[in-house]
């Protein structure tokens, strides 16, 4: 049972870390080093975007629920 459990997160953590890194960020360097807020533009998310989005937020739930059934488990 724990390795299964062990096996499970450690494909959900791969999922995770592609889903998230493969999503647009449109932040840039410019807010870094003081840049105004009035460049930036307000924007909703769509298609694929929103897929990945509501992706990563659904890996992080599983990835949540099965670190705690590994911790309860030991």
């Amino acid at each position: 049972m724990e390795t299964t459990l062990l096996y499970g997160l450690i494909i959900v953590s791969v999922a995770l870390v592609a889903t998230i890194l493969m999503q647009q960020s449109d932040a840039g360097m410019g807010n870094l080093f003081g840049e105004s807020d009035e460049m930036t533009i307000n924007r909703t998310r769509r298609g694929a975007e929103k897929t990945l989005f509501n992706s990563a937020i659904f890996l992080t739930a599983i990835f949540a629920g099965l670190s705690l059934a590994s911790f309860l488990i030991q």
